[in-house]
């Protein structure tokens, strides 16, 4: 085992100090880091909650408008529908050969002023000439047989309403939608054909109220796709066929409403739909909001939101920056103390001739491994060494040289400790002492034998010893503690005593102490 540098009260006062301080650093930093992440997160899942409530409100308000067109749609085409039901009963009761053309064009024009979505009610013959109208007049030779609702009812039996493509009047030039029936003669045979139609501008006057936004649509389409009306209005979409889109292909075969997210076939716009199958008419209606419309109220608050939190985290973080800058600077300062300190404390252990430790060091640390032995049962060496003459050294060769002198024995000795726990100090005046850790006689003989040899190489002049060199005389005291009681006192005297025979046998030598302490009964 080897000693370390022991460390006083003031040491461990200004590294508390310090550590405190860096304590202190990292608490303030993780906190402000913790409260901005913190802030972040927070507002980071507001945002993201008004991202989702947005489109949840937008998914209702779609499923809404869907729900109110289809109902608009259905309550028109059933009056229409129930009108052409009961006009098509009498007309085949009468029989078309026997029509009171004149009593029943009084009852068309009666129910198209009361429905205002009609444009008008036909009666045809078989050969498709308009036989009764609620028009006051009607063309010479009309005839529509060519019309696709005509061609159709020709063509099938069915008795149920039939809903055509949007068609434009060959009278009044608007755009209309054929709702017609088929009449029979008593034999089943195809008799004509009654029709009542719709005006487009009708329905697009009534999805005309809805607050929308300038890129939402409505649609009112025929079941196999077919465009009949739509916001906003252009007649060139009328009869685009929508049975390519996202929701006619894939989500309305399987269910009659719902909501989607889906490309527009006809302008490319991404929006969020609500559709709305009819529950009596093949008929579908699509209501749309642009995904940007709804995306855009959320977006400037998200930017407000951003820049408020930007601002914030700016604000935090020059606070934390000024904290944490007067924490730095406070443990710059307890580390220039700690520093300070080691300093003061090094030049109070240190010999400032020969840069050893002084008798205080060696008064610090004598205790402290006196109790290590004890504990862990190893010798411990002390060795006092004298210069030999030294007085005369000084007085022939004066002070200056005497001091290069103590400078150079002091390298000897330190460069012949070879571990990290030996220690070697300057007692006082010319005189020096050896700590040796862990180490019997046989052991500082060999350290001290060194050092002679050592300084005997060095051949230093001096012309009033004897030996006309400078040699110096060693003491040496082993005392075991954990097997006698030795104490400081008793070691250092019985080093000195050595050291004293020593010259007393001749100089430039070494002597071995006897037994130091009183030894226990085991």
């Amino acid at each position: 085992m080897r000693s370390g540098t022991q460390q006083d009260d003031d040491g461990l006062f200004t590294a508390t100090g310090e550590a405190r301080a860096v304590a202190l650093f990292r608490l303030v930093a993780s906190f402000m880091a913790v409260v901005m992440l913190t802030f972040v997160l927070v507002e980071g899942w507001r945002i993201w909650r008004d991202y989702r409530h947005a489109l949840t409100n937008a998914q209702d308000a779609v499923t809404n408008l869907a729900r109110a067109t289809a109902q608009h749609a259905e309550d028109a085409i059933r009056q229409v529908d129930a009108i052409t039901a009961a006009l098509a009963e009498r007309v085949e009761g009468d029989g078309l050969t026997h029509l009171d053309r004149k009593r029943l064009h009084r009852v068309l024009r009666q129910q198209a002023e009361i429905m205002p979505q009609l444009h008008g009610l036909f009666v045809y013959d078989a050969q498709g000439y308009w036989l009764v109208t609620d028009k006051t007049s009607v063309p010479p030779n009309a005839n529509n047989a060519d019309r696709d609702y005509f061609v159709y009812h020709r063509e099938h039996t069915s008795r149920d309403v039939h809903i055509g493509s949007v068609i434009k009047s060959r009278t009044t030039n608007e755009l209309i939608i054929p709702i017609s029936r088929r009449l029979d003669h008593p034999d089943g045979s195809f008799a004509g054909v009654l029709l009542g139609t719709i005006k487009v501008d009708w329905f697009v006057r009534y999805y005309g109220d809805f607050k929308i936004d300038d890129r939402g649509a409505l649609v009112l389409a025929k079941r196999d796709g077919t465009i009949l009306v739509r916001r906003p209005f252009s007649e060139r979409v009328l009869g685009v066929s929508l049975a390519s889109s996202e929701i006619f292909r894939h989500h309305l075969p399987y269910a009659e409403q719902g909501v989607v997210e889906a490309k527009a076939v006809t302008d490319g716009t991404q929006r969020i739909y609500g559709y709305q199958a009819l529950s009596n008419y093949p008929l579908v209606a699509e209501a749309g909001l642009s995904r940007e419309s709804i995306i855009e109220p959320w977006r400037h608050d998200m930017i407000k939101s951003v820049v408020v939190l930007l601002l914030l985290m700016v604000g935090l973080s020059a606070f934390a920056w000024v904290v944490l800058r007067q924490l730095r600077e406070r443990i710059a300062i307890e580390r220039a103390l700690l520093q300070a300190h080691q300093t003061l404390r090094s030049l109070a252990l240190t010999d400032s001739l020969t840069g050893l430790g002084n008798r205080r060091r060696l008064d610090g640390v004598l205790e402290s491994e006196l109790g290590r032995a004890r504990r862990q049962d190893y010798p411990l060496a002390l060795v006092m060494i004298d210069l030999d003459y030294f007085k005369r050294y000084n007085d022939r060769y004066g002070h200056p040289a005497g001091d290069q002198c103590l400078r150079r024995l002091g390298e000897v000795l330190q460069a012949a400790l070879k571990r990290p726990a030996d220690l070697a100090v300057r007692y006082g005046g010319e005189e020096f002492t050896l700590l040796l850790p862990d180490t019997d006689a046989e052991g500082a003989g060999a350290v001290v034998h060194e050092i002679l040899h050592n300084l005997r190489r060095l051949a230093l002049e001096h012309t009033d010893s004897p030996l006309g060199i400078v040699s110096v005389s060693a003491g040496i005291a082993i005392g075991y503690p954990a097997r006698a009681v030795v104490s400081a006192g008793a070691l250092i005297e019985a080093a000195d005593a050595a050291l004293y025979e020593a010259k007393h046998q001749g100089r430039d030598r070494v002597n071995l102490a006897p037994q130091v302490g009183e030894w226990q009964t085991p």
